[in-house]
């Protein structure tokens, strides 16, 4: 007797030292279970007897072996089925059964499922020892839930690797079909299923729309939301699981193997959760895998694939009705800058254009103040390729030189004083898009290095900063200054000027256009009268004459707004001359500058003569307003500083006290 203690004890303690061990399912079957099996027969290790028996499993109403050592023999499932049953040990001449607890219930799991199983010993007509029994069972379940616990945790880290990469893969679809074909085929690869469909939920018409749907036309199924196992995932916001062997047949919607000409066997659906407040919007489903049935791991999977499906769907979603509303935008703000014209002068600036903005080159408008310089370099930038990217305008003449550089480049907080946070520059602001400069040709000496700077470079440094911001913008300068001679004066860069003159559009003034300001008269009427709600008035003859025949120094802009005081303060359907009341003093003031002075007094040189004409008439100005510098500029259609700015370059006395 105390020989087989010391026989017993040393078996003990050589599993113990076996089980201290990180073991695989296949280590514990041929190293601790034939020594834990001896421990029921008892048989002495060595001795050359293999002790016969293992784990068995029920799968599908079946059981089967699932570790077993010695030779194989026909199960004696009465038996197994019996100690299932009363949760007790059974024992015959021929074979021990010994319950074990579940070893798939997992609470990280979508469904725990109890999947029956016992330890199965033959005996052979030799009595049990039945003192170990009970602790060979215990000590075999925790083992096998231990490494049962360690590969499911393994394999789940597999498939949430596998998930995440297919949901990588997901967010670079941008078309609906491409994206659920995708997720379908993500979920039978990892599930090693048949096939798989989503089925997305419309509330309004209590339907299921699954796609892909193979072998219907067109690809999508329709079907209740209240049917099915579809329906009843869809009601609980459950998991469910359906076998053709283990359930009941009713639960199974067979209308829709025959629209699809497919024979379900096994099923598995979860709930699709989406929206800020987690609703469900639809059901994930798979068919038929390809193993038998589905089970609480399938489930896990499928689950996290629906999660990331989800996300995806609505993402695609909102992200294609940002674009359908960015697009509204974006058309709306181009058919509103429109270059609107027939004369022969206005197509060719637009035909020219079109060429222009398919490509980034910069870009030069020159003409007189109100031609529309803002809306043809608006109408370059929606007609390329940076439509969607922002238009930026910065107004040159309005930023002196202590300020150019913060407004174009950004500035770092701290950086001087009153520079309380950062600042994005205007290049900044219009990366990926277009930046438009207006009246460059007013642009300080220092400014205009600066600016040389980053059109070269393509990178700006922020005020107080170190940093260099790579800028991807395209360039679109105006002026109404005559460049060649500033440069000849040497008041502006010509390094800067070949830099902005790759391609230069000029814009007639609006009196050189013809029938073009009847057509800009209607289309500003149109405008103007949609948005105070009034019917669109006519043009009369008189009307028609009157304004063919205005000199319109304000060109455009002045049009504009002789319109827009008709649509608001007339109320008549007919336009007469009369309600035109065109400002005709503008033109008399330029009219009576040029010939207060002597012709034969200018110099021969063109650019002396146009230097002297401009101090002329400056000086008139002047001295019709009465010396008050505000309305002088004002009357110039200048702002003050600005006419200080054009004293000064012409020599004149610019003392603003």
């Amino acid at each position: 007797m105390a020989e087989a203690n010391d026989v017993n004890s040393a078996v003990t303690a050589e599993i113990f030292e076996i089980l201290q061990q990180e073991l695989s399912r296949e280590q514990f079957r041929a190293t601790a279970l034939p020594l834990l099996l001896s421990q029921i027969t008892g048989q002495t290790p060595g001795d050359g007897a293999t002790p016969c028996g293992g784990i068995v499993r029920q799968v599908q109403s079946q059981w089967q072996t699932d570790l077993w050592v010695g030779k194989s023999t026909t199960l004696p499932e009465d038996e197994i089925s019996d100690a299932i049953d009363r949760s007790a040990i059974s024992l015959t001449d021929q074979w021990c059964v010994a319950p074990l607890p579940s070893l798939t219930t997992d609470d990280d799991l979508p469904l725990s499922i109890a999947t029956a199983s016992a330890l199965v010993v033959r005996l052979d007509g030799q009595p049990a020892a039945q003192s170990h029994i009970q602790r060979t069972t215990q000590i075999t379940s925790s083992v096998l839930s231990r490494i049962d616990q360690r590969d499911r945790r393994k394999l789940r880290i597999e498939q949430l690797t596998a998930v995440l990469n297919a949901s990588i893969d997901w967010q670079r679809l941008d078309d609906d079909e491409k994206l659920l074909h995708a997720i379908a085929d993500t979920a039978t690869e990892l599930l090693d299923c048949q096939r798989a469909s989503i089925f997305l939920w419309d509330k309004r018409r209590k339907k299921l729309i699954g796609r892909p749907a193979l072998g219907i036309d067109g690809g999508v199924l329709e079907v209740a939301d209240s049917v099915g196992i579809v329906g009843e995932v869809l009601l609980s916001g459950e998991p469910k699981l359906w076998s053709a062997d283990a359930d009941d047949e009713a639960r199974i919607n067979r209308k829709v193997d025959k629209k699809t000409e497919f024979q379900t066997d096994s099923l598995l659906a979860v709930p699709m959760q989406g929206g800020h407040r987690g609703d469900v919007i639809g059901v994930f489903e798979a068919i038929n895998h390809n193993n038998g049935s589905f089970g609480a791991f399938d489930a896990a999977v499928l689950s996290d694939l629906a999660t990331h499906a989800s996300v995806a769907i609505e993402g695609l979603r909102a992200r294609r009705t940002l674009a359908q509303s960015r697009d509204r935008l974006v058309d709306d703000a181009a058919s509103a800058t429109k270059l609107i014209g027939d004369h022969p002068s206005i197509q060719s600036v637009r035909t020219s254009a079109g060429k222009v903005a398919k490509t980034d080159l910069s870009l030069l408008i020159l003409g007189r103040n109100g031609t529309g310089k803002e809306v043809l370099a608006q109408h370059v930038h929606y007609e390329s390729n940076r439509r969607n990217g922002p238009f930026i305008a910065v107004n040159c003449a309005a930023l002196v030189e202590s300020l150019l550089e913060s407004e174009l480049f950004g500035h770092e907080k701290g950086a001087f004083t009153d520079a309380n946070q950062t600042r994005v520059g205007k290049f900044e602001l219009a990366n990926g898009g277009t930046l438009f400069l207006d009246e460059v040709g007013d642009m300080s000496p220092g400014g205009q290095a600066k600016l040389l700077r980053v059109l070269e470079e393509k990178v700006v440094v922020r005020v107080g900063g170190s940093q260099t911001i790579p800028v991807d913008v395209r360039v679109i300068a105006a002026t109404n200054q005559p460049l060649e001679q500033l440069i000849a004066e040497r008041r502006f860069r010509e390094d800067l000027f070949f830099r902005l003159n790759v391609v230069s559009l000029t814009l007639p003034s609006l009196h050189q256009r013809g029938d073009d300001v009847l057509l800009l008269a209607e289309h500003f009427m149109q405008h103007f009268c949609y948005h105070i709600g009034r019917q669109v008035p006519t043009l009369d003859a008189s009307a028609r004459k009157a304004m063919l025949s205005h000199p319109w120094p304000g060109n455009v802009r002045e049009l504009r707004n002789t319109i827009e005081r008709l649509c608001y303060l007339t109320s008549e359907d007919v336009i007469t001359a009369a309600d035109l009341t065109l400002n005709t003093s503008a033109a008399s003031r330029i009219n009576a500058a040029s010939t207060s002075v002597d012709a034969s007094q200018f110099p021969d040189e063109l650019t002396d003569a146009t230097r002297v004409f401009q101090v002329t008439h400056i000086e008139n100005a002047i001295a019709r307003s009465g010396g008050n510098m505000t309305d002088a500029a004002a009357s110039l259609g200048l702002h003050r500083s600005n006419l200080y700015r054009k004293m000064r370059q012409l020599d004149m006395n610019a003392d603003e006290e």
